[in-house]
Order: C-alpha cells, then sequence, then structure tokens
C-alpha cells in the first residue's frame, strides 16, 4: 500500500514568514517615503529645467523671444513674447508627478512688486528683457513640502544673463561636478 505525503507550509512557518515581511515593510517603508518625496523635487527641477531650454531653443529656432512663465509650482507656460498675447508653444501643468515640490522663484525684482515670475529669452538664446517690464527670474529652488531639512535633496536652477542655464545641488561641495559653485545663491540657501 503506498501512502501519500502532502507537502506544504505549517502554520508556524507562514506565522513567522509574514511576521518578518512585515517588519522588513515598516523598517524599509520611511525611507521609501523619503526617496519618493526627493524624486518629487527632481521631477519638479528637471520639468522646469526642460521648460526653460524649450523656450531658449524655440527662441534661437524661430528668432522671435519668447518667454517662459512660471506659476508658484512646477508649472509653466512657453510662448512667444508679443503685445498680442502671444502664440503657446507649450504648456506644463503643475501637479505632473510632482505635487510635493515646494518651489521658490527669486527675480531681481525690489521687495513689493507683483509676483509675476517671467524669463524672456531673446533670438540669440541670452534673457531678454520681460515684455510686461517685470524683472527677469534668476534663481528657482526646488524643495520638498513635506519633508525635514536632513531628508531633502533639494535642488537650485540658476538663470544667467548670457542664457545658461544649470540645476545644481546647493548641499554638495563646491568641488563636486553638481555644485551651484563656490558661493551659494541667496535664493538658493
Amino acid at each position: 500500500m503506498a501512502i501519500n505525503k502532502i507537502s506544504g507550509f505549517t502554520l508556524i512557518e507562514l506565522v513567522t514568514v509574514v511576521t518578518i515581511l512585515s517588519i522588513m515593510l515598516f523598517v524599509a517603508l520611511p525611507n521609501f517615503n523619503v526617496w519618493l518625496q526627493n524624486t518629487q523635487i527632481r521631477t519638479a527641477g528637471e520639468a522646469i529645467l526642460n521648460g526653460l531650454q524649450l523656450a531658449r531653443t524655440e527662441a534661437v529656432r524661430r528668432n522671435v523671444n519668447v518667454e517662459l512663465r512660471m506659476d508658484l509650482s512646477s508649472g509653466w507656460t512657453a510662448k512667444v513674447a508679443d503685445a498680442f498675447g502671444g502664440e503657446v508653444i507649450q504648456s506644463r501643468l503643475a501637479g505632473e508627478g510632482s505635487s510635493a515640490a515646494l518651489i521658490t522663484i527669486t527675480s531681481t525684482d525690489p521687495v513689493g512688486n507683483p509676483p509675476v515670475k517671467t524669463v524672456t529669452f531673446n533670438s540669440f538664446g541670452s534673457v531678454a528683457a520681460n515684455a510686461d517690464d517685470t524683472k527677469s527670474v534668476t534663481e528657482i529652488k526646488i524643495d520638498s513640502i513635506s519633508l525635514a531639512a536632513a531628508e531633502s535633496r533639494e535642488l537650485c536652477i540658476l538663470i544667467r544673463t548670457g542664457g545658461t542655464i544649470r540645476m545644481c545641488d546647493p548641499r554638495v561641495a563646491s568641488t563636486d561636478t553638481r555644485s551651484c559653485g563656490a558661493a551659494i545663491p541667496v535664493g538658493c540657501q
């Protein structure tokens, strides 16, 4: 007579595996949240950087002034700068993958002026005067609204008069290629 042996898990083995997985999940979840928030900072930074590069490239390509108007989140609209409103080239909604990002925009406008956040590029790719006579944006800081300062990997976008646009990390050493340079810009501190 043949004996059929049925193999499987005992209740104790199953409870042990579930307990170990629960502990691992409990330990990993906070780190995953920090990683997720820092990814949203990077996403917002890259979206704004792409918008700036698009506006600069289109200004050179079309041989006209192109402005990038930003809202106080990571949304923007690139359009031809003219007195009639201008043709919209492209726009990005603020919440596309970066809803937890905190954007701080710095311009050369004195305190008290309206918070219009615009950069205009001319046909040479340099920063030009804005059509509405507001000062151009010079620095954009991207941080997280839900992380402590020690956990956040904030980024800074620098826009220089010659048209150079650069995203940098204000927390790395000045010898690192990702750094903002020897002196961290005021708007990115």
